[in-house]
């Protein structure tokens, strides 16, 4: 199924989001507009940003419901984005679902603690970012919370296991 055909089939959906704002910061222009296109066919109010300065200036002035947050960018990176959204707390929190090629679980574990509520990888399907996104903004601020320790703990868990001694298991 091509990209085009997958957005008309999702858009064909009902969709009821056209007050909630998205913040989408990515750098590579492509996914940025794959991904906009999709949240603006769910009925997201969407703004975009190419790098983190960008989206520092935009987020007080957009007033974001929920922000998009790639990590590799420059010349300001999500982690900048990450700990200034830190130091210039919201109310409401401003939830972040970061969207990265970053898949080590070391890396989930520290965006987690540094105040994502969800980590996504790239690549991945559109329409599974938006169901993402859905699932994010019916939570309230504290099941938010409690989500986002329960990721840490999980990707804690797997680091964990992994870095495990093993067993030889051709000793006798």
């Amino acid at each position: 199924m091509t990209v085009r055909n997958e957005v008309l089939s999702f858009a064909s959906k009902p969709q009821e989001n056209s007050t909630t704002k998205i913040l989408v910061i990515e750098d590579d222009v492509d996914i940025r507009q794959v991904i906009c296109l999709f949240l603006q066919f769910s009925g997201f109010e969407v703004r975009e940003a190419s790098d983190g300065q960008q989206a520092i200036n935009v987020i007080p002035e957009f007033c974001p419901d929920l922000i998009v947050l790639d990590l590799m960018m420059r010349p300001v990176d999500g982690w900048e984005v990450l700990h200034w959204l830190r130091e210039n707390p919201f109310t409401p929190p401003l939830p972040v679902l970061i969207l990265t090629a970053r898949t080590q679980f070391a890396e989930q574990v520290h965006g987690l603690e540094a105040g994502a509520v969800d980590y996504m990888t790239k690549p991945t399907q559109p329409s599974k970012l938006v169901e993402r996104i859905h699932a994010i903004l019916m939570l309230s601020v504290e099941q938010r919370t409690v989500l986002q320790h329960k990721r840490i703990d999980e990707r804690r868990n797997q680091l964990e296991r992994i870095a495990a001694p093993q067993p030889d298991e051709f000793l006798f």
